[in-house]
């Protein structure tokens, strides 16, 4: 039987105007169906486009080239099939809960006894009858979460768009709305055709999703478009989802040719984008796979540190970048030079770590070289926001540099004054 095409991007690109004729390339040649009865989840690294891709999809964001259509009509502005639950819940503080839920019908043009009606009946459904005159402040994370649901499920949309909708609220709160979500969706409670989240949650792909996109690269493709077989209700101790946890897993930490997104520096130099982890968290991480003195599947390293896949891979890309370990076919191992790290006295470390950062960290290296022919040693930190700037957004600015930093200063290579905002040898 023909699936049924609800929405298709057709060579959609995305690039962010920083200014002048600079533009930060973010999506390449999406080209994707989504289609009637499925719940599609996008997974992928932070920053890797994947919350960009939902918002095109929602029409909150314009494609730079391409063109995104819905039962076959190209449109422009809002997809009107849709509606979107967001992260930080995005509810009015001053309205109550069945107010927050009927902003949801406020472009309707049906009469303001109707759109109550609705509203109480959504409000119902997500469980927080008895709740309608409340206010955002009143409720708990969970139930806030439940009033941003209530409010797009309202209008009867045809397609569900969740941007990380758990990713705020506490481990059993999450997993109690996760089991609701899909319940409403199994039992056809609501009219929606098509649910698709935005998630960076490996196991909870698994556990909601009958399909599921891996997201990469800079800019952004799809990597991974998997079929998800496993019958409802999943059981998270079954083999076959242990199993296809673990096979995401691997795909996520692969790095493909043109992954890593480059910036050039005076003299044609390059500088390989870095992952934000501190050189503490590096540190504590390499003396945890010592202590394990083995090769040890990332899924299971992961779950018993009990950290979600975007407090982690930042972890093992940093630890991988710099050689202190490597990652095959989903399993992760220390290098020699990593057991030299993790063995080594406090002194004998931070030279491991300069040597390594230098070596592997083209970044570190040049501004190290630039330290060095300057006559006092010193240069402003806004050079290096200045050529950052053309390649990236002003948050990743601060966020490379930062990052960049606490590396420099932990393998004694360069150092910083906040006062003067310089950076200096010692």
């Amino acid at each position: 039987m023909n699936k049924q095409t609800l929405i298709e991007l057709k060579n959609v690109q995305k690039k962010w105007d920083v200014g002048g004729s600079n533009a930060i390339p973010v999506l390449a040649s999406i080209n994707l169906s989504i289609y009637v009865g499925e719940f599609l989840a996008i997974l992928g690294p932070s920053g890797s486009g994947k919350s960009t891709l939902l918002r095109i999809i929602a029409g909150l964001t314009p494609v730079t080239a391409g063109k995104v259509t819905y039962l076959g009509q190209e449109y422009q502005g809002v997809n009107p099939g849709a509606a979107m639950v967001f992260q930080s819940f995005a509810l009015f503080p001053w309205l109550t809960v069945l107010e927050n839920v009927m902003m949801g019908l406020e472009a309707s043009s049906m009469p303001a006894e109707a759109k109550r009606e609705k509203a109480l009946h959504a409000i119902d459904m997500i469980g927080l009858d008895g709740f309608e005159n409340a206010y955002p402040k009143e409720l708990s994370g969970g139930m806030q979460q439940r009033v941003g649901l209530g409010r797009a499920l309202v209008s009867d949309p045809d397609v569900l768009l969740m941007d990380e909708p758990f990713s705020a609220l506490d481990v059993l709160t999450a997993e109690n709305l996760r089991r609701d979500i899909l319940e409403l969706w199994r039992d056809k409670k609501i009219p929606t055709k098509t649910i698709i989240m935005v998630t960076h949650g490996i196991e909870e792909a698994v556990y909601m999703a009958d399909r599921i996109l891996v997201v990469s690269g800079s800019p952004a493709r799809i990597n991974t478009d998997m079929a998800v077989a496993l019958p409802h209700w999943r059981d998270k101790t079954a083999p076959a989802f242990i199993s296809l946890v673990d096979k995401l897993y691997s795909l996520m930490m692969k790095r493909e040719a043109g992954d890593t997104r480059k910036i050039s520096l005076p003299e044609d130099k390059e500088m390989a984008a870095i992952p934000h982890v501190s050189a503490g968290a590096l540190t504590g991480f390499l003396e945890l796979l010592e202590d394990l003195n083995e090769k040890t599947d990332l899924y299971k390293l992961a779950d018993r540190f009990m950290m979600d896949s975007e407090d982690f891979f930042p972890i093992v890309d940093g630890a991988t970048l710099l050689k202190f370990a490597k990652v095959l076919d989903g399993d992760i191992e220390l290098t020699p030079e990593g057991v030299r790290f993790a063995q080594a006295s406090v002194l004998e470390r931070k030279e491991l770590f300069r040597t390594q950062l230098v070596e592997n960290v083209p970044a570190a290296s040049k501004i190290l070289a630039i330290l060095q022919s300057k006559s006092n040693k010193r240069m402003n930190i806004e050079f290096f926001e200045d050529t950052l700037a053309s390649s990236f957004p002003p948050s990743e600015v601060k966020s490379y540099l930062d990052i960049l930093i606490d590396w420099g200063r932990y393998a004694e290579l360069f150092a910083y004054d906040e006062q003067s905002r310089q950076l200096f040898l010692e």
